[in-house]
C-alpha cells in the first residue's frame, strides 16, 4: 500500500515528467564536431577543407563573418575540454575526425603525423579518464581537393572514403568502440550540393542532393563491411550512422494529413534509413520522383537507382542508430503542387510549418516540441524493427550564451522525459543520450550567434575561456540519479 501510495504520489506531481529511472547501463554523453571546435585550421600539416575554402572566399556566407579559423582553439586545448568532459561525469563523449588534419589532400598516400597523433592523443585523454569514445568520421568537412575532383557527386568519392574509413579503423581503432560513418548526411547533401547553402555551396536542386546521397550511402556500406570483413574479430567495435530529423505532426487528424506526416518522414529520413534497415529508397520517394521526373520531360527519373547487387550490399549495414532530434513541425500535402519545381522538397509534395505557439530557440529551426521525440522513436521502431538507438544529438540554443541557462536545463529535462517514455511506454531500444553540445561553439552559417554549449566559450578572450553554465550541476545530476524529478521509482530494482 505504501508502495502504491507513493507511486500516485509522485505520478500526480510530475504529470509530464517520466519518474521512472534511467537503467544503470544508459549511456549520458555530450559530443562536438572537428570543424567547429578545433580551429589550428592550417597548422601543422593539416590541409584545407570545403568550410575553409567557401568562408574564406565568401565571409559573408556566415553571420558576422565568423569562421572556424580559431573558433574553440580545442586543437591546442583538448586537455582542458577532456577534463570538462569528466567533470560532467558522462559516460562518453561525441567528437569527429578531421579527414583534412589526417590526410591534408584527402587521400591515403598523404597521411599527416601530427593530425594522426592529435587524434591519438585525445583519445588516450579520454580512455585514462574512463570516457568512452564516440567517433564521427565525417562531420562535413570534405578535404577541398577532394572536391575539386568532384566531392560527393562523384562516384570516385565511395573509394576515397573507405580508403579514409579504413586508415581510420587501422590507427584508432584499439581504442574505440562505437564508429558512426556519417553525421546527417541529409544536411550536406541537401544544403551543399543541392540547395547551395552549406559547404561547398552548389545549387543542383533536385538532382545534386540525390547523387551525394546515393554515394554516401554506398560509402557507409562499404566502410561498414571494411569493418566487419578486417577489424570487428579484434577489435569488438560496431559501426552505425547518424541521421536527423524533425518529428512530423500532422496539422489535422484528416488522413490526407497522416499520409503527409509519413511521406515527410520518409523523403527526411527514410531516405537513408530505409537503404541501411529494409533495402532501396523509400517506395513513395521512388514512385513520386519517377512520377515528376518523367512530368519535367526527362526519361528517367532524377532519383539515382540502386543494382539488385548494391541494395543487398547496403541494407544491414548498421550495428546501432544514431539519432539527432531537436524539433518538430505541421505538416499537410501541397495543394496543386508545381511540377516543375525541383528539389526534394518540392518531390515530397508536402509544406511543413512552425506553429506560433511553440517556444523557439536562438536558431531559426529550432522549437521546443518534446512530445515529439517519443512520437519519432516509435515511429522509428515501427519502420525498422526496433533498431537499437542512441541520441547522438539534442539541445537548445540561446543568443547571449547566458550561465543561468534555465531554458536549456527545461528543455534537457523534456526532451529525456519523452525519450525515457518511448523506452518505458514503447519498447523502444534506446541506449544512449548525447547533449549538443560541449562547448558554445561555431554553428555553421549562424556563427558564434546560436549558443548551444553546457559551457560558455568567451570568444573574444584569446585564451577562449570556458565556464560552467548552470545547466551543467543538472546534467551531472540527472547522471548521478539517472532520475528527472526529485524522486525517482527504480522498477528495475524495485521487485
Amino acid at each position: 500500500m505504501e508502495y502504491l501510495y507513493i507511486l500516485c504520489f509522485l505520478a500526480s506531481c510530475y504529470a509530464t515528467l517520466n519518474n521512472k529511472k534511467f537503467p544503470d547501463d544508459f549511456m549520458f554523453g555530450t559530443a562536438t564536431s572537428s570543424y567547429q571546435i578545433e580551429g589550428a585550421w592550417n597548422e601543422d600539416g593539416k590541409g584545407e577543407n570545403i568550410w575553409d575554402r567557401l568562408l574564406h572566399t565568401n565571409p559573408n556566407f556566415t553571420v558576422n563573418g565568423d569562421n572556424g579559423d580559431i573558433t574553440c582553439n580545442s586543437y591546442h586545448k583538448y586537455k582542458e575540454d577532456v577534463a570538462l568532459v569528466k567533470d560532467l561525469n558522462v559516460t562518453h563523449y561525441r567528437f569527429s575526425l578531421a579527414w583534412a588534419r589526417l590526410l591534408p589532400n584527402g587521400h591515403v598516400d598523404q597521411i599527416n603525423d601530427a593530425g594522426v597523433q592529435y587524434y591519438k592523443n585525445l583519445i588516450r585523454e579520454l580512455r585514462a579518464n574512463n570516457i568512452e569514445p564516440l567517433v564521427t568520421i565525417y562531420h562535413w568537412d570534405l578535404p577541398q581537393g577532394l572536391q575539386d575532383e568532384g566531392g560527393w557527386t562523384s562516384s570516385d568519392i565511395v573509394d576515397r572514403y573507405a580508403d579514409y574509413a579504413r586508415l581510420c579503423f587501422r590507427l584508432f581503432g584499439g581504442d574505440v568502440r562505437y564508429w558512426m560513418t556519417f553525421n546527417e548526411p541529409k544536411e550536406f547533401c541537401w544544403q551543399g550540393y543541392g540547395e547551395g547553402t552549406n559547404a561547398p555551396g552548389i545549387k543542383a536542386a533536385g538532382t545534386g542532393e540525390y547523387l551525394c546521397a546515393h554515394h554516401v550511402l554506398k560509402a557507409h556500406a562499404t566502410a561498414w563491411h571494411i569493418y566487419d570483413e578486417e577489424f570487428r574479430s579484434t577489435q569488438n567495435g560496431q559501426v552505425g550512422i547518424v541521421l536527423d530529423t524533425n518529428w512530423y505532426e500532422p496539422a489535422t487528424n484528416s488522413t490526407e494529413d497522416k499520409i503527409a506526416s509519413d511521406t515527410k518522414l520518409q523523403f527526411i529520413f527514410g531516405w537513408y534509413a530505409n537503404p541501411i534497415f529494409r533495402g532501396d529508397y523509400p517506395e513513395v520517394m521512388r514512385n513520386n520522383i519517377q512520377r515528376r521526373s518523367l512530368a519535367q520531360g526527362l526519361t528517367k527519373s532524377r532519383l539515382p537507382e540502386f543494382t539488385p547487387e548494391e541494395i543487398e550490399y547496403v541494407k544491414g549495414t548498421a550495428d546501432f542508430l544514431g539519432v539527432n532530434m531537436y524539433s518538430s513541425a505541421l505538416v499537410a500535402p501541397i495543394e496543386n503542387p508545381d511540377v516543375n519545381a525541383m528539389g526534394y522538397e518540392a518531390d515530397s509534395e508536402v509544406r511543413d510549418w512552425l506553429s506560433e505557439n511553440w517556444k523557439k530557440g536562438a536558431s531559426p529551426w529550432l522549437v521546443v516540441t518534446p512530445w515529439g521525440v517519443q512520437k519519432l522513436l516509435r515511429w522509428i521502431k515501427e519502420q525498422y524493427n526496433n533498431p537499437r538507438i542512441i541520441i547522438t544529438e539534442n539541445g537548445y540554443s540561446d543568443y547571449d550564451g547566458t550561465l543561468d541557462d534555465v531554458d536549456r536545463i527545461d528543455y534537457i529535462q523534456q526532451y529525456l522525459s519523452g525519450v525515457r517514455d518511448a523506452m518505458d511506454e514503447d519498447g523502444v531500444d534506446v541506449f544512449g543520450y548525447t547533449v549538443w553540445s560541449l562547448l558554445d561553439n561555431l554553428e555553421w552559417v549562424y556563427g558564434f550567434t546560436n549558443k548551444f554549449g553546457l559551457y560558455h566559450v568567451d570568444f573574444n578572450s584569446p585564451n577562449r575561456t570556458r565556464t560552467a553554465k548552470k545547466s551543467v550541476g543538472f546534467y551531472q545530476n540527472i547522471i548521478r540519479t539517472r532520475c528527472l524529478v526529485d524522486y525517482c521509482i527504480d522498477i528495475q530494482n524495485y521487485w
